[in-house]
This record gives C-alpha cells, sequence and structure tokens, in this order.
C-alpha cells in the first residue's frame, strides 16, 4: 500500500510520481503490464475525445480530457525510462529547444510578416536539421492518420509547392466530374460487379470534397464530427417523435420516418 504522494508537490511532478507508484513494486497490476505498444489505442482514444471536448467548448470536460492526453504522455515516458530510452524531462526538453529553434522569429533576428512566411522558415529549418537531404515532397506524411485527415494534410503539402487549385470555386468542377465518374459506374449495371471501380471513384470523390473544404480554411474532419453530431441529434428526434406516436424507427416506414425527419428539419 502506498500514500498518496506529496500534496506540495508542484501538479505535473505530483501526476509524474503517482505513475511512478502505479508501475512499481505494489502498484498497479494493470499498469504494471501495459508497454509502449499497448498504450497505443489508449493514446489514440484520449487524443479523439479530447478533439471532441474542444469542439464542443465545454471547459470542464477539455480539462479532463486533455488530463488523460497528458496521462498518456507521462506513462509513456516513465515506460521509456524504465530501460533508460528515454524520460519526461528529455521529452519536455526536446520539443522546447525544438519550438525555439523553429521559431527564430520570436526568439531570434528573423522576420516572418505572416502565417506563410513563418510555415516557409519552419519547412527551411526542418530541411537544414536533416541535413538538407532531398526529401519527397509528400515523403513525412504520417501513415496512421485517419484518412481523411490524411488527405487534408496530403494537399496542403503539395499546396506549397504551387500543385493546387487557384481557389474554392476552382474546385468546384472536378467535384461535378468525379460524381459523374461514380454516376457512370452505378449506371453501368450490377453495382456488385463494378465494386472495385466504385469504390475508386467514391475514393476520389472524397478527396475533391476534402479539397475543397481546405480551399475554404475548414478542417475536413471537423465538418464531418459536426455533420455526423448533427445527424445523431436529429434521428434521435425523430424516434423521439415517431415513439410518441406509438410507433417505432423498427415499426415505421420509410415514408413515416422521412415525413419526421422532415418534421425534425424544419424546427431546426
Amino acid at each position: 500500500m502506498h500514500c498518496p504522494p506529496d500534496p506540495s508537490l508542484t501538479p505535473l511532478a505530483r501526476l509524474r510520481e503517482v505513475v511512478r507508484l502505479l508501475r512499481g513494486p505494489g502498484g498497479c497490476p494493470w499498469d504494471i503490464e501495459q508497454t509502449a505498444q499497448t498504450l497505443v489505442p489508449n493514446l489514440l482514444e484520449e487524443a479523439y475525445e479530447a478533439a471532441e471536448a474542444i469542439r464542443g467548448g465545454n471547459g470542464d470536460e477539455m480539462r479532463e480530457e486533455l488530463g488523460d492526453v497528458l496521462l498518456q504522455v507521462v506513462m509513456q515516458s516513465e515506460i521509456a525510462s524504465e530501460t533508460g530510452t528515454f524520460d519526461f524531462d528529455s521529452v519536455a526538453d526536446e520539443i522546447t529547444e525544438k519550438l525555439i529553434r523553429r521559431h527564430p522569429h520570436v526568439f531570434g533576428e528573423v522576420e516572418a510578416e505572416d502565417t506563410a512566411a513563418v510555415l516557409a522558415n519552419w519547412e527551411a529549418i526542418k530541411r537544414r536539421e536533416k541535413g538538407d537531404r532531398p526529401e519527397r515532397v509528400l515523403e513525412r506524411v504520417p501513415n496512421g492518420l485517419p484518412a481523411l485527415m490524411r488527405a487534408a494534410k496530403i494537399q496542403k503539402k503539395v499546396e506549397r509547392v504551387g500543385f493546387d487549385w487557384p481557389d474554392a470555386k476552382a474546385v468546384l468542377p472536378k467535384i461535378r466530374e468525379e460524381l459523374d465518374e461514380v454516376e457512370e459506374v452505378l449506371a453501368g449495371g450490377d453495382p456488385a460487379a463494378a465494386a472495385e471501380a466504385l469504390a475508386e471513384e467514391l475514393g476520389d470523390l472524397l478527396f475533391a470534397v476534402t479539397n475543397l473544404a481546405r480551399k475554404l480554411d475548414l478542417d475536413p474532419e471537423t465538418l464531418l464530427a459536426s455533420a455526423n453530431e448533427k445527424f445523431i441529434r436529429r434521428f434521435t428526434a425523430v424516434e423521439d417523435a415517431l415513439e410518441a406516436g406509438g410507433s417505432s424507427a423498427e415499426l415505421a416506414s420509410l415514408e413515416e420516418m422521412e415525413r419526421a425527419w422532415q418534421a425534425v428539419k424544419a424546427g431546426g
């Protein structure tokens, strides 16, 4: 049995001590069993939950979820420290030095008048740090990102070398083109027989729509998350309306659900 860490410690020092005790002799069996690899799903889940809380704008939820993300960083650092790989202080030191190094317009003599200049400086500094080794434009796009987020990052990368639409309106014909190609595949007969072609064309359509969102300075991941929540809210209201009429989603016809849906939409 351990006593809780001294409350006089700084909050971060106290958290690190709690994690050390959880991982050490007499600690928690679950925490002791974890490895860097087994905690990856937790890290991803907590990051998504933090993002959801931030989108919701609830300060209490944001604080809680960001704490859960911080716990994952502390846990990973504690596990690495047990084998001498690195520790939390070295993680903090490295990101601090990187921020100072990559913001010479704040901590040095370089001038950057706008965001575009800041990003250009950032990329130039990254290249110098890697010995000015020639690097493909899309070489460092992370494979582990969600597909929608990765598409936006790919598009931002090629935008920096000028491979981009001039404005949002210029993307619309591309979206129509991709939609026409989807319709063409569907009109060809049995969709199941053209499943591969249909999957490819739908992917192209999604990629083009992502481009439109990006050109409008909107984050496609956030847009889809909002659309998901709106659909859930409206469909729940549809279920409430059906139940008030003595029915349910399982028993109602498509026409009945559509009428309820349109009523919900009309009501906002």
